[in-house]
């Protein structure tokens, strides 16, 4: 609404500059009195968060007045907020083929009917208009930043990268983590596709433009085990942790992998003893008890389980000890201990594991791009009593 507001600001003294031009002439001071009354109608609606009696307002005004530019362009624009694309955009297509435009009116246009098609799904014609403004070097950073939405929806990788190197070069944007995420698709494209020394190398050129990039690691890694190299994995797997802990349960599993190749429990025990010194999540702790509890001494891994609990409360590693304490019982008290169990799982089996921290989105799945609000590297393991 903030932007619509400064789009209407013209109008106002648009208006102001048509009263002085025409104040010789008492009727059409009259008809620009009005015009300035509804304009000041029409910003009170829109600040009383009232968008339909505005429309109606700057509609009568458009057919007052046909050759006001900012009226339309509020229009269309409030039009599109609305939902009535196709009314945003012809009036915005009206506007274009106007002769009489200058070049801030046809650029601003421009990027209105851009935005017009983006919000209708028509992403060729807005990738034509965004480029075209690009090159006119007209709302350039708007442009290539809508140019960088566009591909990254389209999944054309190359582009996006070429985009957010622009965005980041021109306008000093700080896109190296998306860049990185890029790579990291191309990544995957390579490994898919069968083409293991691109995707290496491009796991390093994700690596090297951001080197916090966790996705980079985990793929680095996974290439690393693939080829039976676990010690260079491992490193991979353990750098994790340095770049954000928070990831850290994602390669729990390929990091104990590793170790077991290695055939060296003792230094997994001893590396996952130091990650929970420094992680507050539960999937650490359930690794460690199992190593113990297998490599050392089931009771030694259930007084260390216990131990946890009281310093972490969590429900996953409740049933962790359930599940040990139904191996040895029989009776009534394993019947109990079931019942216990399968609680436990019912309540874990709807919880969503992941939440998105830039815009609240929660589900099961790891998602590196949020699904709702696209930011990357926002979303990661719930914590608390249910979660992590």
């Amino acid at each position: 609404m903030t932007e619509l507001l400064w789009l209407l600001l013209p109008v106002a003294a648009a208006s102001g500059w048509y009263a002085a031009r025409k104040s010789s002439l008492k009727n059409q001071q009259q008809q620009v009195e009005g015009f300035n009354s509804a304009y000041f109608k029409g910003l009170n609606y829109l600040l009383n968060e009232q968008p339909d009696k505005a429309i109606e307002v700057f509609v009568k005004m458009a057919e007052v007045d046909s050759d006001t530019v900012e009226t339309h362009l509020a229009l269309g624009n409030l039009f599109r907020r609305r939902g009535e694309v196709d009314r945003a955009i012809r009036i915005h297509q009206n506007l274009i083929a106007r002769p009489t435009l200058n070049m801030e009116q046809r650029s601003y246009s421009l990027l209105e009917l851009a935005e017009d098609y983006m919000k209708a799904g028509l992403l060729d014609r807005a990738e034509n208009l965004f480029q075209e403004l690009v090159s006119m070097n007209s709302f350039a950073e708007t442009a290539l930043t809508n140019l960088l939405d566009i591909y990254q929806q389209e999944k054309d990788w190359d582009q996006s990268i070429q985009i957010a190197r622009q965005l980041t070069r021109d306008h000093k944007a700080q896109l190296n983590g998306v860049i990185a995420h890029h790579y990291c698709e191309l990544v995957e494209k390579a490994i898919e596709e069968g083409r293991p020394s691109e995707a290496m190398s491009l796991s390093k050129e994700a690596m090297a433009q951001s080197a916090d990039c966790v996705r980079a690691s985990m793929l680095m890694g996974a290439q690393a085990f693939r080829n039976s190299d676990f010690r260079a994995a491992l490193e991979c797997y353990k750098r994790v942790a340095d770049q954000d802990v928070e990831y850290f349960p994602e390669v729990i599993a390929p990091l104990l992998q590793c170790y077991e190749r290695l055939n060296d429990p003792k230094a997994a025990i001893k590396y996952l003893h130091k990650v929970v010194k420094d992680y507050n999540g539960i999937s650490t702790v359930i690794a460690l008890a199992e190593l113990i509890r297998v490599h050392q001494d089931e009771h030694k891994a259930v007084d260390f389980m216990v131990e946890q609990l009281g310093k972490r409360p969590s429900v996953k590693g409740l049933k962790w000890i359930i599940e040990r304490s139904l191996e040895h019982s029989e009776g009534k008290a394993h019947d109990n201990l079931t019942v216990l169990d399968g609680l436990i799982a019912q309540l874990l089996k709807n919880k969503p594991v992941y939440k998105c921290k830039a815009c609240g989105f929660s589900g099961k799945a790891m998602h590196w791009q949020c699904p709702s609000c696209k930011q990357w590297d926002t979303v990661k393991p719930i914590h608390g009593l249910e979660g992590e």
